[in-house]
């Protein structure tokens, strides 16, 4: 698969709790040179790598995060905040005791809400995939489906456990076609990105895919 068209698949992800202003730039800065869907950043940047960006690449920030346990109410003042502020698209955390507890209804109601606050910008719904059984999977794709949310994502990356082929190759399988899978967490390199696309993921929740690149860039 051409380098090109994986950058252009990777939400470029600076989500760590120290992270700075001039981190966050200099990620919108390689995001721009290197092609990437978007930059995904903590909510409190939203607005600045907006203005910095000046529409020249999306910005992804993240709502629930990382733990999903937020109420619904405060979930969707974080999406319409993020969107006010000049987020493009929204990954939200769902409740995970929700699932363990079989609270479907409950998953289904928050998530149509989280999209409604959202608008016509892009929700991408964030399992959490190592804390899950795969009839939990299972089901949860039949929840985002029905919801009308854009994407099903693997991870957070702080949950303990990242994407695994098998998880994108389940929602592949589960999910209806209308929506779209994102892989993130733990994608180190060209090779993985390469096979989680080739599985169905669409998108790649990734900070280092455009180091991989730097590297053979540097190499050469």
């Amino acid at each position: 698969m051409d380098v090109k068209d994986i950058l252009s698949r990777c939400d470029h992800t600076l989500l760590a709790q120290g992270a700075t202003w001039a981190e966050i730039r200099a990620l919108c800065d390689d995001g721009v040179a290197y092609g990437c869907a978007s930059v995904c950043i903590p909510a409190s940047y939203v607005a600045q790598a907006a203005e910095y960006l000046g529409g020249r690449l999306p910005v992804c920030t993240v709502i629930g995060f990382p733990n999903g346990y937020d109420t619904t109410a405060a979930k969707c003042f974080e999406a319409e905040d993020a969107v006010k502020n000049g987020a493009d698209e929204i990954d939200m955390v769902i409740n995970i005791g929700w699932a363990k507890d079989g609270r479907w209804e409950d998953l289904l109601s928050e998530i149509r809400a989280v999209k409604a606050a959202c608008g016509d910008h892009i929700l991408k719904v964030i399992l959490e995939c190592c804390l899950l059984t795969e009839a939990e999977k299972i089901k949860l794709c039949e929840i985002v489906t029905e919801s009308g949310a854009d994407f099903i994502k693997t991870s957070t990356g702080f949950g303990g456990g990242g994407a695994t082929r098998e998880d994108v190759a389940l929602m592949a399988a589960h999910v209806g076609p209308k929506v779209r899978i994102k892989a993130a967490g733990g994608i180190a390199n060209l090779e993985d990105a390469a096979d989680f696309i080739a599985l169905g993921a669409s998108r790649l929740g990734t900070s280092r895919v455009v180091k991989a690149v730097k590297a053979l860039e540097a190499a050469k």
